[in-house]
């Protein structure tokens, strides 16, 4: 079987959408699957960022056109609003056409309702430009995407309901898929829980951002770091400079705080030695696969109840949930695991155990399935 996946960011392998596709690809690979990719570095470079952006579904039609060898396709695997000018306008031309799979790496209708609200309580400033396409039309394409695909593919359940319920799309099309880990996360060490007088390291691995919910969780940090001297904050992956991050921290912390702005995927094991909560303070989140590679490193998580974490943590089990936009049940569920050692060390070692059935081998066979279930339909 050939597979073309496209996804319209950069192809960068450590980031969230890109990684994950380069990831599950190379599994397809290892099941003797041909794997192409097609992202926004196959564009002309003369063009803008946005207008690549923008672009993008036009010129992976051309692509798909063009191509000698588009024929020989067996499934177009495209992030929504990439292929919807194929599903849209070209599939019925072919006689004998890829299967069309339209893959959501968190729904963007959602983050628009999120980001509607960040803005009402005066967290973002949204720019004049915004309605005219981030919030109109590229929310049309995404739902015509995922219209005329043979099968949605989402991340967790709350974003299936919507697309079913007010999207149009048929349920026995949309199917909740999980992300995975690398191989290289599973079965690591676990190390011990400090005691009660130790020292204790809180990670946050993400982009710092409004949408990753910063401005709830660094207050909360802050005041965690004034009130524990013994504590310590890392910012993994925060995809921005040291120096924008440290003023958010009061001068008499920000010695025990840590910003690394880039990383490679396979040395997060190493980022995280001795860390021992993983904090995601999210408002809008499709999945969260840092999650679960900080639960495969040992960590336990705080995060919240956007849709994502709630597919992977259970509150009191493997990590604390508390709901979006509360600063103060986000400052008291990180307090708890400092206070309490003994539910600190539980919540961890579950996190531990859960994670590992995350591997990318299982998800890509559930992939894989799904695509079998979508020829059979369309047949």
């Amino acid at each position: 079987m050939k597979t073309l996946f496209t996804f319209h960011y950069p192809a960068d392998p450590n980031a969230g959408g890109p990684g994950v596709t380069w990831r599950l690809g190379k599994e397809y690979e290892k099941l003797g699957h041909q794997v192409e990719y097609y992202s926004l570095d196959n564009l002309p470079k003369q063009l803008s960022p946005l207008a690549r952006f923008i672009l993008f579904p036009e010129f992976t039609t051309a692509k798909l056109l063009r191509s000698q060898n588009h024929a020989s396709l067996d499934v177009i695997d495209a992030s929504t609003a990439d292929a919807w000018i194929w599903g849209f306008a070209l599939q019925n031309l072919q006689k004998k056409r890829p299967l069309l799979v339209a893959r959501c790496h968190g729904l963007e209708h959602i983050e628009h309702l999120e980001y509607l609200e960040e803005s009402k309580r005066g967290h973002l400033k949204l720019e004049w430009k915004y309605p005219l396409y981030r919030g109109s039309i590229r929310l049309w394409e995404v739902a015509t995407s995922m219209r005329t695909s043979d099968i949605v593919l989402l991340l967790n359940q709350r974003d299936r309901d919507f697309v079913v319920e007010r999207l149009g799309v048929h349920p026995d099309r949309a199917h909740v898929v999980a992300n995975g880990i690398p191989e290289s996360m599973l079965n690591l060490p676990f190390e011990p829980t400090p005691g009660e007088h130790e020292p204790l390291k809180i990670a946050q691995v993400s982009s710092y951002i409004i949408r990753k919910g910063i401005q709830y969780g660094t207050p909360a940090l802050n005041s965690i770091l004034k009130r524990y001297p013994k504590a310590e904050v890392s910012l993994l992956g925060t995809e921005c400079p040291a120096e924008q991050v440290y003023p958010d921290f009061d001068p008499e912390v920000r010695d025990r705080v840590t910003v690394v702005p880039y990383y490679e995927n396979h040395k997060l094991p190493e980022l995280l030695k001795g860390h021992h909560i993983k904090v995601l303070p999210t408002i809008s989140e499709g999945f969260g696969v840092a999650l679960i590679e900080a639960m495969a490193c040992g960590l336990a998580p705080v995060t919240t109840t956007a849709p994502g974490p709630l597919e992977i943590v259970r509150d009191g089990e493997t990590g604390r949930i508390v709901p979006c936009r509360d600063r103060e049940a986000f400052e008291q569920a990180v307090e708890s695991l400092i206070l309490d050692r003994d539910m600190l060390d539980r919540l961890r070692q579950n996190a531990y155990r859960a994670a590992q059935r995350y591997s990318w081998q299982n998800i890509a066979q559930d992939n894989l399935n799904f695509y079998e279930i979508a020829r059979h339909m369309r047949a």
